[in-house]
């Protein structure tokens, strides 16, 4: 261990030119076994190497600096001890090397990734799990993260993953043309007094579902049988499911996948729900003016017109 800090000393005092080596060297009291785990996943999550002698090693660049300094820091406060430091060389280890095991710790990452999207592209894509493909997807991006020397596996997974989301997009559109003719020129029922969660769902339906839906309110969905109940306190058409709102219900359905509405989800779903799970704040504001227009004594249906023509705004303000 001293050796090793002798070496960094002299070396990162020669020039000044940028050391192109970050060093975490850092220690952790026995008795913090679960810290140690947590310090261990997010070493694995940033790609940190780690060398026989101690430390773990990344190609320096400021959001690898600020990655270790942040991880040095959180040791910190577990009672532990952490140093980060800029390395020119290591004697036992020429440059080449260490890049070289870089690349061979992203290709047994993309070898694992390679091995499950051949597994998911020979199924049908109709007898696909559902979701898999976007943790592939998003564990592809995590990799290619920390894939700092570019590994000749990356363009290979890339490839397979371009192929599923060929064969996904089609059967994605046949689904949808198929909902589609299920829920064309309907009518839709919804609860008195609609709030935001409803005028946005309406919005949605008339905007990308049905173009020509014609919008009902009441109490109870048998009052309307031919209607397709949406946001009502039934187990019948479409309303909150799990943790989503009837908005996020409605995007999911019928594939809504365009980036504009996705934003638009994140803002209806925390000003319906309030637990502040994406962080947006913008739907408190319409939240209020749709509840100063209710305390107008606003007729259901004007209620629901001047909402859609709110949320169409919003839509259309988003680059």
């Amino acid at each position: 261990m001293c050796y090793m800090y002798n070496i960094l000393e002299m070396t990162v005092t020669q020039e000044r030119i940028p050391a192109p080596w970050l060093l975490l060297v850092f220690s952790l009291p026995a008795k913090r076994a679960s810290q140690r785990v947590e310090v261990w996943r997010k070493l694995q999550r940033y790609g940190m190497l780690a060398l026989r002698s101690s430390g773990h090693v990344l190609p320096n660049s400021a959001v690898n600096q600020e990655r270790m300094e942040w991880l040095a820091a959180t040791i910190r406060t577990y009672k532990g001890e952490a140093s980060v430091v800029q390395a020119q060389t290591f004697d036992d280890l020429p440059a080449e090397r260490l890049k070289q095991r870089f690349l061979e710790a992203r290709s047994r990452d993309y070898q694992k990734l390679l091995h499950e999207a051949k597994k998911l592209l020979a199924l049908p894509p109709s007898r696909r799990p559902a979701g898999r493909l976007n943790r592939l997807r998003r564990r592809f991006l995590e990799v290619q993260d920390i894939d700092f020397f570019g590994s000749p596996l990356r363009a290979r997974l890339e490839n397979l993953l371009a192929r599923a989301d060929e064969s996904a997009t089609a059967q994605l559109g046949r689904d949808r043309k198929r909902k589609a003719g299920e829920y064309l020129n309907r009518l839709w029922i919804t609860r008195l007094r609609p709030g935001i969660d409803r005028v946005s769902s309406a919005w949605l339906i008339r905007r990308f579902i049905d173009p020509k839906a014609r919008f009902v309110f009441g109490a109870e969905p048998g009052a309307h049988p031919d209607a397709i109940p949406f946001d009502m306190f039934c187990p019948q058409g479409f309303g909150h499911r799990g943790e989503d709102c009837t908005f996020e219900t409605l995007c999911k359905q019928f594939s809504l996948r365009e980036s504009k509405v996705k934003r638009i989800a994140e803002i209806i779903h925390d000003a319906d729900l309030g637990d502040e799970k994406f962080g947006r704040v913008d739907g408190q504001g319409l939240d209020r003016v749709l509840m100063g227009w209710a305390k107008q004594d606003l007729p259901d249906d004007e209620l629901l017109k001047r909402g859609m023509e709110l949320i169409e705004g919003l839509y259309e303000s988003l680059a």
